[in-house]
């Protein structure tokens, strides 16, 4: 997808110009903010857009950094929207941050934006918290003016810039919270975020009861809407009757494991789980994911014995991600706490597994257990426990009829509890509510 202008608007400083995408239907026009996009790992996003998309809305999509994947998913490439860049750090641009200080000090409400923003910086006085500052300054200033409110994706940094430009303009603004940005914001930025919002959803059970908590008397705020799964994307799951049990040399058990190699997938609990299982337990994985853990996770696999039977794939497309799960038999993700208390909510590749009807090993932590039940849809551990997940991979290796239970009667609960229709519905409501309201005059 790229991005695009109205007819008869100038296109904003850092918009890449391409070919028109056909028009939209008419409807309400928002701007959605996020810290990166595209993004494989954050297709459960784009999704979302796609449909609202298709719903009627049109959207400007500003993103605080450019994508580094190295593919993009096909609903990237059929979502519309217009496509605009921020600076990621001031000094990228300079001429652009100092015109949208300058346009937020003669024209907007900056002497309000400043009272809440010293506030913040004396609370958190570092580079970043200067860069969300000129960051919404441009934002402000480069907004199409038919925009009356924002809706960001995630309540951390990208949260800050679109609180502050709301500030700017007297927009209204409106967040999805997912994960990391529930457990690693200071509990005053979440709380004074979500009574500045006009309302925010997020997608665990585990996430809402966190935001409720620290939202005080704002919590009202804060609905749970599980994002759910497009079953229409995913081909129906394969015939699974596999005899595999681990038991042939030539014919090894096949798992497969699909996440960014960071703290928080627990993949260091998985090759310690993996090397303590018997030698003439036949079993091979394959990864699927890049980052900042895969070098050490392959040193790790070396030290214990088993990089001959791991086969790291890096980053690949999404139809490559759909078939490595088809010729799976068994999927694991062993979530757990990472550094900082980051921490999963409930992860999009769990359901994405059952669309296949995988069976699914994971631990009862987060929003995992919102979807898998231990023993009925998937087999849960406890996190960073690695002899426990041995002993549940070792026995639904070594039982494919087990395997195969467990995958229907995941790819059953998706069907009947997790599909996407009824979030979609909700957030669509949401947004028209907030697309039709007034916003404030700009000037302070």
């Amino acid at each position: 997808m790229l991005e695009r202008s109205p007819p008869g608007t100038a296109r904003p400083e850092g918009a890449r110009p391409t070919e028109p995408a056909p028009d939209a239907p008419p409807g309400p026009r928002l701007a959605i903010v996020l810290k990166g996009y595209p993004r494989l790992s954050e297709t459960f996003i784009a999704q979302e857009i796609l449909e609202l998309e298709r719903r009627g809305f049109a959207f400007d999509i500003w993103s605080l950094r450019r994508p580094t994947d190295r593919y993009r998913h096909p609903m990237h490439e059929a979502i519309s929207a217009r496509l605009l860049y921020l600076p990621e750090y001031l000094k990228d641009d300079p001429r652009r941050v100092l015109k949208g200080f300058v346009h937020a000090v003669r024209r907007l409400r900056f002497r309000e934006l400043m009272r809440v923003f010293l506030r913040d910086l004396a609370r958190d006085p570092t580079p970043n918290r200067m860069r969300r500052l000129g960051q919404a300054c441009v934002l402000a200033r480069e907004l199409d003016p038919a925009i009356s409110h924002l809706h960001v994706h995630f309540l951390h940094t990208p949260g800050s810039v679109t609180r502050y430009a709301a500030l700017l303009t007297g927009r209204s603004f409106s967040f999805s919270a997912h994960a990391k940005d529930i457990w690693t914001t200071p509990e005053w930025e979440r709380r004074e975020k979500i009574a500045d919002a006009a309302w925010g959803v997020t997608c665990t059970a585990d996430g809402w009861r966190e935001l409720t908590r620290v939202a005080g008397t704002s919590a009202r705020k804060v609905e749970l809407v599980y994002h759910g799964l497009d079953l229409d994307r995913f081909p129906a799951p394969p015939v699974r009757d596999r005899q595999a049990d681990g038991s042939d040399p030539a014919d090894p058990v096949r798992l497969v494991a699909v996440g960014r190699a960071v703290a928080k997938k627990g993949f260091d609990t998985l090759l310690t789980a993996l090397g303590s299982l018997p030698p003439a337990l036949n079993w091979r994985l394959v990864h699927i994911g890049t980052g900042p853990l895969i070098a050490p996770l392959k040193e790790q696999a070396e030290r214990l014995g088993i990089a001959g039977r791991i086969e790291w794939r890096g980053s690949q497309a999404q139809t490559a991600v759909i078939a490595a799960l088809r010729e799976a038999d068994l999927f694991v993700l062993p979530s757990q706490p990472g550094e900082d208390g980051d921490r999963d909510g409930l992860p999009n590749v769990i359901m994405e597994a059952a669309t296949q009807a995988l069976p699914i090993v994971s631990t009862r932590f987060a929003g995992v257990p919102e979807f898998v039940t231990d023993g009925e849809n998937g087999l849960l551990v406890p996190p960073a426990d690695a002899p426990a997940l041995a002993a549940a991979l070792a026995a639904l290796i070594a039982a494919p009829d087990r395997r195969r239970e467990l995958g229907e009667a995941a790819r059953a609960r998706l069907v009947a509890d997790f599909t996407f229709e009824a979030g979609i519905d909700r957030l669509e409501t949401r947004m028209r509510q907030s697309a039709d309201a007034p916003s404030a005059p700009a000037r302070a």
